[in-house]
């Protein structure tokens, strides 16, 4: 790929990861209509897999809007993080790094949401929000071999 190419990908994926991070702040912190208004108790799950596992056996209680919000949201809203930032920069062109990154990230993510008494301190949310970003990573590889087998 041409030098020039190269740099116009890293730009526009620099402003994507940009506004991605903008809205990711925006409805993990502010966004009313999920619950993250002002500071209210402190709520935390500290058990692995209990809030994923309640929400697959009682789909009907919870309803599938919850379901997919909390199960599905949570996973997708970390691909854009494993799928972007190995474009911005080399050295995140590893799986182990954006598995440690996706981790990182969640979890500070998660205490700042207990200090801060918005939205709630979840595990299961760290271990779903990391499968995004190792699933993007995935997505981003497979996508750069595809270019390297047909463009060079």
């Amino acid at each position: 790929m041409k030098v020039r190419t190269a740099k116009r990908i890293r730009a526009v994926g620099g402003i994507l990861f940009l506004i991605y991070m903008i809205l990711l702040i925006y409805f993990l912190f502010f966004a009313e209509s999920y619950g993250r208004g002002g500071a209210g108790e402190y709520r935390y799950n500290l058990i692995p897999l209990r809030e994923i596992n309640r929400f697959i056996r009682y789909p009907d209680v919870l309803g599938m809007r919850a379901v997919i919000v909390n199960l599905a949201g949570n996973v997708i809203g970390f691909l854009p993080f494993g799928a972007i930032l190995p474009v911005l920069r080399k050295p995140m062109r590893s799986l182990w790094k954006i598995t440690l990154l996706s981790f990182e990230f969640s979890a500070a993510i998660e205490v700042m949401q207990l200090i801060t008494r918005v939205g709630s301190f979840d595990v299961d949310d760290i271990i779903l929000n990391t499968a995004g970003g190792i699933l993007g990573y995935l997505i981003f590889a497979l996508c750069n071999r595809l270019r390297r087998r047909y463009y060079g």
